[in-house]
């Protein structure tokens, strides 16, 4: 831990609150407005926490932020790496640590609760969060190499659910693919199999660039286990395992199962962020298709509720 500057804290959440325009972030600006940057409720909504708790730490009262909670102060925000590491200090907090092949530390999803498995030391770019807070009328989000989704657009989250509840290894959607049957619902049965040997590629990639003690090889030990104990994701993704497949792709187009729209027929632009191993997804279906005609209907259908 390191000494806690309230005031230094206040300070800076205030500036870079003030540095914002509702612009920059996606919402509208409104004839009446007086406040130089953005309100601290709407701070407080990018971030997925209440106006009190926000307004309380500009005002050094109530307690001090978490770790989770100054992440999704740095994600609202929209800092860069050194603002949010400066975030953590000022907070009493070592800032995040910045794994080699995986970026740099930063924030949970802002659609959900922090969760473990390294996703709370993953970071948004400021500019890749820029591209997102213009996409509010298409899917998209962005995830990490071994399938964390990070953030998500409201129409992304009505087509594929909340991706960013999850915590511990179920953070991945590698894990979840070979441990939690529900998650297969996402995808027509008749895509399972190539969907599985994309994953378990993906995941050998990983392994072999960030090594042991990594997410990656939690999530490997985690799968391997499954396997010993004779469960039938793990049966399946250790047969998959051994064949050492590596560099395979996903599907173009890609095939989406919603429960109420049926399959949709879907591109899936892929924006990557190099620096910190990001990729920003963006669905989109062809202009006259069916697939397109079902896209509209997202915002009347609501959220994508967990199946069960």
């Amino acid at each position: 831990m390191t000494t806690t500057d309230r005031a230094q804290l206040a300070d800076f959440l205030r500036t870079r609150r003030e540095a914002l325009q509702p612009e920059d972030v996606g919402l509208p600006r409104g004839p009446r407005r007086r406040t130089r940057g953005l309100r601290r409720e709407e701070v407080a909504a990018l971030c997925a926490m209440s106006a009190d708790y926000y307004t309380r730490i500009e005002q050094q009262r109530g307690p001090l932020p978490s770790p989770p909670m100054l992440a999704a102060i740095a994600r609202g925000l929209r800092l860069s790496l050194a603002e949010r590491d400066h975030l953590f200090r000022l907070a009493g907090h070592r800032a995040p640590g910045r794994p080699a092949g995986r970026g740099a530390g930063g924030a949970p999803g802002s659609g959900g609760p922090p969760g473990g498995g390294g996703a709370e030391a993953e970071h948004v770019s400021p500019g890749v969060m820029r591209v997102l807070d213009r996409l509010n009328d298409t899917p998209a989000q962005v995830v990490t190499s071994l399938g964390e989704t990070l953030v998500q657009t409201r129409l992304a989250v009505a087509l594929l659910g909340d991706e960013t509840r999850f915590t511990g290894p179920a953070r991945s959607g590698i894990h979840r693919w070979f441990t939690d049957p529900a998650s297969r619902l996402l995808y027509p049965e008749a895509d399972h199999d190539r969907v599985g040997r994309v994953m378990t590629s993906n995941l050998r990639a990983a392994y072999a660039r960030d090594g042991a003690g990594s997410f990656a090889a939690e999530i490997l030990d985690a799968l391997l286990a499954a396997e010993a104990r004779g469960e039938e994701g793990g049966r399946e993704f250790g047969a998959l395992w051994r064949r050492h497949e590596i560099g395979l792709r996903w599907q173009e187009p890609k095939r989406i199962a919603h429960p109420d729209l049926g399959v949709l027929t879907l591109h899936c632009q892929v924006l990557h962020d190099a620096e910190q191993d990001h990729a920003l997804l963006v669905f989109t279906a062809t202009p006259g298709t069916e697939s397109h005609e079902k896209l509209q209907l997202l915002p009347v259908l609501g959220d994508r509720q967990p199946s069960t």
